[in-house]
């Protein structure tokens, strides 16, 4: 009868911190389904657990294991492949009327190929006019109403709508005076393109 491989432990205790993330979740990415790492650290790594909820959801299993004087344990099991498909946000649940303008909400997990954005503009508040990056963006209109000027014409906002604004194109978003404007916005991801969330 074969035997199952005893989990490989980590110590990371006298690994500096900001090196402690990358090395655990590089180790957490090799291991087979159904097989597990055991983590040892100098405190419960609760921002670790975070990161990798975050990045790998319920393919993660997490069990603190009992202390053993010398640090905090914790099992660490690969439960699927790969991250399973999940709800990232509800957009039910977020405010009607803006009261500022900024990213409301970013997708986060490091591991992926989109971007995507929950962008409010505060009422009569405005993107200003700019040249797009190198990529094809998709905004779909959650809220509100407002007016997108392109180079030769301008279009009106409804929620309920899809549009395309094709690569480099010249753009500028107007808020209306009103109920201002929140859309969602999705494109191929661009290492170094982020946008603030506001206050």
């Amino acid at each position: 009868m074969a035997q199952t491989a005893a989990p490989e432990h980590i110590d990371v205790r006298d690994v500096p911190k900001s090196q402690r993330h990358p090395l655990i979740i590089d180790a957490y990415r090799k291991l087979e389904v159904g097989t597990a790492l055991i983590l040892v650290n100098d405190h419960e790594p609760k921002n670790l657990r975070t990161e990798m909820e975050s990045e790998f959801a319920e393919a993660l299993g997490w069990e603190p294991l009992p202390e053993a004087g010398d640090g905090f344990r914790v099992r660490i099991s690969k439960r699927a492949a790969t991250p399973l498909p999940r709800v990232i946000v509800d957009v039910g649940n977020l405010d009607g009327v803006p009261e500022s303008s900024g990213s409301v909400w970013q997708f986060q997990p490091q591991q992926r190929d989109l971007d995507a954005n929950i962008i409010a503009l505060a009422p009569g508040g405005e993107i200003k006019e700019h040249v797009g990056p190198k990529l094809d963006v998709l905004i779909h209109v959650l809220h509100g109403a407002g007016t997108l000027e392109t180079e030769l014409t301008a279009l009106s906002l409804a929620p309920g709508q899809i549009l395309w604004l094709p690569r480099l194109s010249r753009r500028r978003f107007l808020a209306d005076e009103t109920d201002g404007l929140t859309y969602f916005s999705v494109h191929q991801r661009k290492q170094g393109l982020s946008i603030t969330s506001r206050p």
